[in-house]
């Protein structure tokens, strides 16, 4: 499958470009970016094509990868599906309701393959505590502490982005605490609770349709000694804890590439796909509603 990146930030650089060329079944044919210069200087890194044209190398491509902030990423996801193109989207899926839905549409609509790339999803050690604690029965709540850095400590790559700076935790890592609780503890059927905590922290309580509830602490402006993620569940069969990963980022994607490979070739849609990204999207505007109710 001959796959394009669309981006040239960070992360496109540190994770998808390294994992794109290293997976031994996906092309890795060429980068687009909305900087040209940026653009040519990461393909030229792999020896694939720069673009100057998106619609050039979505011509060209059966797949493309997102490294572009949600807002950018929602418009060309939708753009790529409409061209045929498998999408190997980032999260957030969209900002909007209304820009992920659009997504979500287009991909039916084109029959096209997705998946969001939800890092703790595709680590093995993650993935696979997941899918085991998913099968277990009576859980009775979860807590989820997503705490990063990235505002508080000293040259982080990603402490420039706009997007961050205006939507926070909430957004950034918000999305990686919903992947780990959703598939174990079922469908949030409300936000019951949103409160504003140092920095740009954000408390949430859900209820979840299974019964459970779930709280979340989500900061990216934690002291670098207090940063780190963890997940515990409690019910009728214990506690458990979400265990360290050991994978990188690239290895995650690499899965993560894999899974949109198989979800081309069966027809069958995958977990963490486009339809998953939206209802986390929706549950983050919801909690957004209400923090900004509280403000």
């Amino acid at each position: 499958m001959r796959i394009g990146l669309l981006g040239t930030g960070p992360w496109a650089q540190m994770a998808y470009a390294p994992a794109l060329s290293r997976h031994g079944e996906l092309d890795f044919a060429g980068v687009w970016g909305r900087r040209t210069a940026a653009a040519k200087e990461l393909a030229d890194s792999y020896g694939v094509r720069a673009y100057d044209d998106v619609d050039a190398l979505l011509a060209d491509v059966d797949a493309v990868a997102v490294a572009l902030p949600p807002a950018v990423q929602a418009d060309l996801a939708v753009r790529a599906a409409r061209a045929g193109c498998h999408l190997l989207l980032d999260k957030p899926l969209a900002l909007t309701v209304r820009e992920g839905r659009a997504v979500v549409e287009a991909v039916e609509e084109a029959g096209v393959a997705s998946v969001v790339f939800f890092t703790a999803r595709f680590q093995s050690e993650t993935g696979a505590w997941i899918t085991e604690q998913a099968a277990v029965d009576g859980w009775f709540t979860g807590r989820a502490q997503w705490l990063g850095s990235v505002f508080s400590g000293d040259g982080n790559p990603f402490a420039d982005s706009p997007w961050r700076r205006e939507k926070g935790a909430l957004w950034d890592v918000g999305p990686h605490a919903l992947s780990v609780l959703l598939p174990v503890l079922g469908d949030a059927r409300r936000v019951t609770a949103a409160a504003h905590g140092p920095g740009d922290t954000v408390h949430l309580v859900l209820e979840h349709v299974s019964g459970a509830s779930s709280t979340l602490a989500l900061s990216l402006t934690a002291p670098p000694a207090a940063a780190g993620a963890a997940v515990e569940l409690r019910g009728a069969a214990g506690v458990t804890l979400l265990p360290e990963s050991a994978d990188s980022a690239v290895s995650a994607l690499t899965r993560a590439g894999d899974a949109l490979l198989t979800a081309s070739r069966t027809g069958r849609a995958h977990a963490c796909d486009a339809a998953f990204g939206l209802r986390v999207t929706e549950i983050l505007v919801a909690a957004e509603a209400l923090l900004n109710d509280g403000a």
